[in-house]
């Protein structure tokens, strides 16, 4: 796919998923004869990884990091033992601080429903 389709299928724009390859989050996976980024079905999952990331607030180190830790346990020759269990209770860090950044975003979300909530009282009936 191209950068175009790609966009598409993320939600994200072109110059955020130039901006993630700059940054080395995503790297397409060829590029065409006239140098167009081509990136595959497993590029796209990687970017909304990234973008399912953001509004939890995660950093662009702690993306890479978490990317990285992913990529390990699912290569071809995945760690062992001690390495292996290693990864997987950073991989359990980065879940417990999404589950409570979920939990804090569903506070906010009842707080702001609370408040349209009150401007439609106060409104009244649209008679």
């Amino acid at each position: 796919m191209q950068i175009g389709e790609v966009a598409d299928r993320t939600g994200l724009s072109l110059r955020t998923i130039r901006h993630y390859e700059e940054v080395g989050l995503v790297v397409p996976s060829a590029r065409t004869k006239g140098g167009f980024r081509l990136y595959t079905a497993a590029d796209v999952d990687r970017l909304m990884v990234i973008r399912r990331m953001k509004p939890l607030d995660f950093s662009l180190e702690e993306m890479r990091d978490l990317l990285s830790i992913t990529d390990r346990l699912a290569s071809d020759q995945p760690p062992q033992g001690a390495e292996r269990e290693r990864l997987r209770e950073r991989l359990d860090t980065y879940r417990k601080i999404a589950d409570a950044r979920c939990e804090t975003l569903r506070a906010q979300l009842m707080a702001a429903e609370d408040f349209a909530a009150t401007l439609r009282r106060r409104l009244g009936p649209q008679g």
